[in-house]
């Protein structure tokens, strides 16, 4: 099965640990100003921090702004309906 959507690079820009600019945003699963867990071209990806807050968001061109305390960023399944994610959804 082919894919229908063009892909985009997926690229990331953290600067002093307070803004988060990434690109290649796919989908948003969840949000709060602890954890924000969204899919990219690439897979799963979840920001943790502290006082999380998006800022700006862009369906067309899959760009979004993250600023807060940035903790970690980590990668998780490539396949968004995975059984690791949706084992994932049952620990939260």
């Amino acid at each position: 099965m082919q894919d229908k959507t063009v892909k985009q690079n997926h690229n990331m820009i953290l600067e002093n640990r307070k803004s988060l600019s990434i690109s290649g945003i796919t989908d948003v699963d969840s949000f709060d100003e602890r954890e924000i867990i969204l899919y990219t071209q690439l897979g799963e990806l979840t920001v943790q921090g502290r006082e999380l807050h998006i800022d700006a968001m862009s369906v067309e061109t899959g760009d979004m702004t993250i600023t807060g305390d940035i903790w970690a960023l980590i990668y998780g399944d490539k396949d968004k309906k995975g059984p690791i994610s949706a084992l994932g959804k049952l620990f939260r």
